[in-house]
């Protein structure tokens, strides 16, 4: 697979138990893309993050990530693909019982890591990017919920990933606050990281500009300016009426 090529679907199709929820899936992920994932709750937005990090399989199609072949990845290996992935979860997903720092070490512990300065100075390092560096000793309870997903990001850049998924990262915060989170997230696909944003928040996409796919009836589609513009008017309409 050509190196820029972080994901390759061909022709795939994503199934939970019987039911369908996409089908003739193509898509092309490089390093430095950032793209949006839109659609209706229950589209499949979701669906296509957790196959992406092997939480879903690929019973038909072709589905590389990285060197990994999806339809044939063995289960032993799906830790060493998730090591890749940085992921970013709408409900944050935090150790309540133990502080910033102590979150982040876990992490690392658990993937390999045992030099404690080491450890200690690449969280310093991840919460300098999310600019949290002043809140390393902080619970989490202690923290508002645009601080609490900045850790949550922090998290997923621990293990330098290639490759984030950001499953409506903006979904619980107030506007100023998820843009602010979206502007962190495009910071870091111009270093090098390709970021998957999935949202409904069609404001969000017209403000930061990104590649755009949609979730449709079972497909999914790359949409352009002018598509995108008709669904931020059609998202306006309908919360006034």
């Amino acid at each position: 697979m050509d190196e820029q090529l972080l994901i390759n679907y061909k022709d795939v199709s994503l199934n939970i138990e019987e039911n369908t929820i996409l089908r003739d899936v193509n898509l092309e992920i490089k390093r430095n893309d950032f793209y949006y994932v839109i659609g209706r709750v229950g589209s499949g937005k979701s669906t296509l993050l957790k196959s992406i990090y092997a939480e879903i399989p690929i019973e038909e199609g072709e589905a590389h990530v990285f060197d990994y072949n999806l339809s044939t990845l063995k289960r032993k290996h799906i830790p060493f693909l998730r090591r890749r992935i940085g992921i970013v979860f709408q409900d944050f997903q935090l150790l309540i019982d133990r502080s910033v720092e102590k979150n982040l070490e876990f992490v690392l512990r658990a993937t390999g890591w045992e030099n404690k300065k080491v450890i200690k100075d690449r969280i310093h390092e991840v919460l300098v990017q999310v600019n949290m560096q002043n809140k390393a000793y902080k619970m989490p309870h202690e923290l508002s919920g645009g601080e609490q997903q900045r850790v949550v990001i922090a998290r997923a850049l621990l293990n330098s990933p290639a490759l984030i998924l950001a499953d409506e990262p903006t979904g619980n915060l107030d506007p100023e606050t998820g843009n602010q989170i979206v502007a962190l997230l495009h910071a870091i696909s111009q270093n090098g990281t390709a970021v998957i944003m999935s949202t409904h928040n069609y404001s969000i996409v017209q403000n930061f500009p990104g590649k755009i796919m949609k979730c449709e009836n079972m497909a999914l589609i790359n949409l352009y300016d002018e598509e995108v513009e008709k669904e931020v008017e059609s998202q306006k309409t309908s919360q006034l009426n």
